[in-house]
């Protein structure tokens, strides 16, 4: 195979100016929110000395947004998506820029920190799903799992990096510095969407009632349910998500398993985005490839974690979490650019509401389930037992859904795909 069908495509930056600002807005915000999710577990255990309460900050993030999330798919459907993103994002640098005013107070108060970061998750769960939606029209169909091998690459880098500047600003200018730098990004987003075109949605019933609004999240359930390709793709993520999310126990392993202390914790946090840096530069095949691609790729996540939590050898556990992290960044760029691409373009804003808060509360129960399993047994067993029935999972998934496996994303050669509401493009 050719370099070149291997390396990443970056034809999206090249061809759609409007996907490049959006790009290059996502990034500076994503950068921020990475710093100040650093900066704000810091303030939070300075000011109470409790790692609870570290916790308790995540979830009064993760419910408003997922509240949010389900909003804003009904919003994205019946709304200009552009200016719902920007309506939406225009707030924030100020709830940034609260937070940086807040940590130079001589006394900052906690319920600050709890409102500002409940509101943030609120506004970026109604945008969320009019960010998704809106790829499809920026780049094209053909090119979705393209841009979403860029949009996944810049997050693992900005994972990697992020905490670490953060970590810099925190010890160095302090609190406020960080959070500044935050609003900075979150105000490059905005002025970014101000120069994207307009992106109203196909078929756009326009803004109703409450009682309307109700029937179109409904409605959003009753497609998904009745479309055997995005049940299996949900499925496949929560397969991914729900059974193997060791995180919570690298502490844990570092000590118990590793026999080293926090530089060994920082490694097995920094090979999975390694890998996923790996998977995005040499993503270009994904463009080409479908259900039996993201099946392989979700195996091979299940299949490494195992490996991972069997082996007592640091560099060995270390490869496979780089595999597992590979494995991860063509699994969900596939996930997410068959969703998009199977999906009808007056309904995106809902499906992608659907799939976001699926993406929210399966990671948030897989470390709460790996974390009791291993209190139960022990880390080296939760971490096994995970992989093992992700795997089972994965293939009872495929078994189950024929669709999946035989779904397909359209090459940039392929002639255009028929429309979304086909038969050709669902099973019923």
């Amino acid at each position: 195979m050719r370099p070149s069908r291997i390396a990443m495509d970056l034809t999206p930056l090249r061809d759609s100016r409007d996907f490049r600002l959006l790009f290059a807005g996502f990034i500076a915000a994503l950068f921020g929110t990475l710093m100040t999710s650093v900066a704000v577990a810091v303030q939070i255990y300075d000011l109470t000395g409790s790692a609870s309460h570290i916790g308790l900050v995540s979830l009064a993030r993760a419910l408003p947004m997922v509240v949010g999330v389900l909003a804003g798919g009904v919003l994205a459907d019946r709304c200009d998506r552009r200016l719902l993103m920007l309506a939406t994002r225009l707030p924030l640098p100020l709830v940034a820029a609260s937070l940086a005013l807040n940590a130079l107070l001589p006394q900052p108060h906690l319920w600050l920190i709890y409102v500002a970061t409940g509101l943030t998750g609120l506004l970026a769960g109604l945008g969320g799903p009019a960010l998704l939606a809106a790829i499809p029209a920026l780049v094209g169909t053909e090119r979705l799992a393209s841009a979403g091998a860029l949009t996944s690459a810049a997050a693992q880098l900005s994972a990697l990096l992020a905490p670490a500047v953060g970590g810099v600003l925190v010890a160095g200018p302090g609190l406020a510095a960080c959070f500044a730098v935050d609003a900075v990004g979150l105000s490059v987003f905005s002025v970014a969407l101000v120069f994207v075109r307009p992106l109203p949605p196909a078929n756009s019933p326009g803004t109703k009632g409450v009682r309307q609004a109700f029937t179109a999240v409904t409605d959003g359930m009753r497609y998904v349910r009745g479309h055997r390709l995005v049940v299996g793709l949900l499925l496949i993520d929560a397969a991914a998500m729900v059974f193997t999310m060791p995180q919570a126990l690298y502490p844990v392993l570092a000590d118990q398993q590793f026999g080293g202390g926090p530089g060994v914790v920082g490694l097995l946090y920094a090979a999975p985005a390694l890998g996923a840096l790996i998977g995005a530069v040499t993503s270009g095949w994904t463009g080409r490839t479908g259900g039996h691609a993201l099946i392989g790729a979700v195996l091979l996540w299940g299949l490494s974690l195992t490996g991972f939590g069997a082996t007592s050898l640091l560099p060995v556990a270390l490869v496979l979490l780089a595999l597992a992290g590979l494995g991860d960044l063509i699994s969900e760029t596939l996930r997410s650019a068959l969703l998009q691409h199977g999906t009808p373009d007056e309904l995106r804003g809902r499906v992608s509401s659907l799939w976001m808060v699926q993406a929210t509360v399966s990671p948030a129960l897989g470390n709460a389930a790996v974390g009791f399993l291993a209190e139960l047994t022990s880390a080296r067993t939760a971490v096994i037992t995970g992989g093992l029935v992700c795997v089972a999972a994965t293939l009872a998934v495929a078994a189950a859904f024929p669709a999946l496996r035989r779904a397909r994303l359209p090459g940039p050669q392929d002639s255009p795909a028929p429309a979304p509401s086909d038969a050709r493009v669902h099973e019923r």
